[in-house]
Formats: structure tokens, sequence, C-alpha cells
């Protein structure tokens, strides 16, 4: 009885090790301290097209599709369309910030071509006008 209650208890901790180690691996955990800090975090599947990337930087999260269509020499991501989940946040935020973006985002979509959504494509070409 007391051998079973023994096994018992380290099945128990073994589990409890493991759920731990799982939640902080987690990437959802990642992305979420990411946006709490204000930092730079890109959350994606790179191998599943259907699913969204969410990108966190400066405290704005933004969110973007993917869209498969062929290149070259293979099928590949053609079209990225991003968008910000938050329009309040992006204050403060500067043509330089959208363009380090647009380069995170081409070092995993290198063949991409990158459509950012209202309102910060009026924003960039109010801003290249301008420059």
């Amino acid at each position: 009885m007391a051998l079973l209650l023994r096994a018992l208890i380290v099945i128990a901790l073994i589990i409890l090790i493991y759920a731990i180690i799982k939640y902080i691996l987690n990437p959802k955990r990642k992305l979420e301290l990411a946006h709490e800090k204000k930092n730079f975090y890109f959350l994606d599947e790179p191998k599943n097209v259907r699913k969204n990337f969410l990108i966190t930087y400066k405290g704005v999260m933004f969110e973007g599709e993917k869209y498969l269509g062929t290149t070259e020499k293979a099928f590949d991501i053609i079209s990225v369309a991003i968008w910000v989940k938050n329009k309040d946040r992006l204050q403060g935020l500067q043509l330089r910030d959208f363009t380090f973006l647009e380069q995170e985002i081409r070092h995993t979509y290198p063949h991409a071509e990158i459509e950012w959504k209202s309102p910060i494509k009026e924003f960039i070409r109010q801003t290249e006008k301008e420059e």
C-alpha cells in the first residue's frame, strides 16, 4: 500500500513538472509577456499557411494573414496582409517602426508582398509623400 502511494506521488510530481514546463515554453505566453513589456515578438507557424501570425511591437499587437501562391520555383507565401488589433495603441509609432516590421516579416517570407490595412496604409503613404 505504501509503495502504491509513493508511486502515485511520483507520477503526480512528474505530471506537475511537465505542466509547468509546458506553461513556461508556451509561445502564446511568450507573446503576452513581450506585449506587456512592449518588446518585439513574432508568433507564427510558417508551415501552417492557414494560421495567421501575431506580432507585438512597442505594446501594439498586429495580426497578419498569409496567402499561398506560386513563385518561380515553388509554392510559397506570396502575399501578407497585416492589420492592428487596437488602433488606439498606434500613437508614437513612426515609419521606421513599420519598416522594421516589414523586414522581420521578409526574413520569414522573402517572396511575400506586404499589404498594410487601414489606418497604417494611409499613414505610410502620407509619410512617404512628405519625404
